[in-house]
């Protein structure tokens, strides 16, 4: 088990609330089919973007921070 491996590096020490990941998650892909459905490239890239910001770039900044 992990834990018997590392007994001083606790599981659990980050931990924020989803809430806002999933929001921006979501966000972002409405935005992204909403740029696919007009057409627009510059939408869908956003959408991407905001995507990846809410999945990889903001938890392992809090991380960073913490």
């Amino acid at each position: 088990m992990l834990a018997d491996r590392f007994p001083g590096v606790p599981l659990a020490a980050f931990a924020p609330s989803p809430e806002p990941f999933l929001v921006l998650m979501a966000l972002g892909f409405l935005v992204g089919v909403g740029g696919h459905v007009y057409g627009s490239r510059p939408a869908i890239a956003t959408g991407i973007g905001l995507i990846l910001i809410a999945t990889l770039l903001l938890p392992l900044a809090l991380y960073a921070t913490d």
